[in-house]
C-alpha cells in the first residue's frame, strides 16, 4: 500500500508540472526532426498528458530535464517511449472502404501478371490496414503469389500489430465472411477478443521505417497505401515523405492516400485515378 500510494503521489505531481514556452519549442522542433510531426501550440496540452507519467517514472521534475534526457546518449529508448506516446495511432479494419474495392476491382485486374505482388501499408499503425489488406488479397489474389509490407516509426505499435490479436469491437467494420474466414473469436481469458488466422497473419511482415528518411532496404511496391498521416505534416515534410514513398513504388504502381489528403501544388507528376487514389507515371 505504501509502495502505491508513493507512485501516486509521483504521478499526481508530474502531472502538476508546467510546461513552459522554451520547453514547448524543444519538444515541439524534436519530434518534428525526428519524426516530421508538427504540433502547434493547441497540442501543449497532449503533450503534457502524454509525458507526464514519463517524468514520473524516471522522476523528473522539469520537461528542461526531460528534453536533456530525450537527447543524450542515454536516451534513445526513452526517445522511441515519447514519439509512440506522441504519435497518433487511430485505425480500424476496413477504413475508407472505397479503397479495398478499387484494389479489389480495379487494380488487381491490372496486375495479374505481377509475381509477386507487393503492397506497401506505409503508415500501419497497430496492423488493422495491413491485415485489411492481406484479408482482401488472400480472397482475390490467391493462388498468385503476394505479400504486404507494414511499417511504422513506432516499435510499440508495431510489436502490438506483429500479435493480431484485437477486441471484437475493433471488428464491426469487417465485412461478416471476412470475419468468419480470417478471424479466429477468443474464448477463455481472451474472451472478448478476437484473433487474425495465422497463415495470413504469416503473410504479413511489420518493420520498423521513418518516412522521413530514405528507405531502399524495403524494396519495391506495385501498390502503397499511405492514408491519414499526411495531415500531420507541413508542406515541405509532406513532399518529403511522398517522395521517398515515391521512390519504392514501382513505374505504373498506385498510391493511396486519406480522403481528406489532398497532393494539390505539389508537383509530383502523379495521375489521379480515382478520389485520392493516384498512379506513379510509366517510364
Amino acid at each position: 500500500m505504501r509502495a502505491t500510494g508513493v507512485a501516486s503521489q509521483a504521478a499526481f505531481s508530474a502531472s502538476q508540472i508546467a510546461l513552459n514556452d522554451n520547453e514547448f519549442r524543444l519538444l515541439q522542433r524534436l519530434f518534428y526532426e525526428q519524426v516530421g510531426i508538427q504540433l502547434p501550440p493547441v497540442k501543449r496540452p497532449l503533450i503534457c498528458g502524454r509525458l507526464a507519467k514519463r517524468l514520473a517514472a524516471l522522476g523528473l521534475d522539469s520537461y528542461q530535464q526531460y528534453y536533456n534526457y530525450l537527447v543524450s546518449t542515454q536516451g534513445s529508448a526513452e526517445l522511441e517511449i515519447a514519439i509512440d506516446l506522441i504519435t497518433t495511432h487511430e485505425t480500424y479494419f476496413f477504413r475508407e472502404p472505397q479503397h479495398f474495392d478499387y484494389l479489389q476491382h480495379s487494380i488487381l485486374p491490372q496486375v495479374a501478371g505481377h509475381v509477386p505482388l507487393r503492397v506497401w501499408s506505409a503508415a500501419s499503425s497497430t496492423g488493422e490496414e495491413a491485415f485489411t489488406l492481406a484479408m482482401v488479397l488472400a480472397e482475390h489474389r490467391s493462388p498468385q503469389p503476394w505479400s504486404v509490407v507494414a511499417t511504422d516509426v513506432s516499435l510499440a505499435v508495431l510489436e502490438s500489430a506483429r500479435k493480431g490479436l484485437y477486441t471484437l469491437g475493433r471488428g464491426e467494420k469487417i465485412p461478416a465472411h471476412y470475419l468468419k474466414r480470417y478471424c479466429l473469436k477468443g474464448r477463455d481469458q481472451y474472451d472478448g477478443y478476437f484473433l487474425v488466422d495465422r497463415q495470413l497473419r504469416e503473410c504479413v511482415e511489420f518493420l520498423p521505417s521513418n518516412l522521413t528518411r530514405p528507405c531502399p532496404e524495403l524494396g519495391m511496391f506495385d501498390v502503397a497505401m499511405l492514408r491519414n498521416v499526411l495531415i500531420y505534416f507541413d508542406q515541405p515534410t509532406k513532399k518529403l515523405v511522398l517522395t521517398h514513398v515515391l521512390d519504392r513504388l514501382k513505374p505504373g504502381g498506385w498510391l493511396l492516400v486519406g480522403h481528406s489528403e489532398s497532393l494539390q501544388d505539389l508537383s509530383l507528376g502523379l495521375e489521379l485515378v480515382a478520389p485520392a487514389i493516384y498512379r506513379k507515371p510509366r517510364r
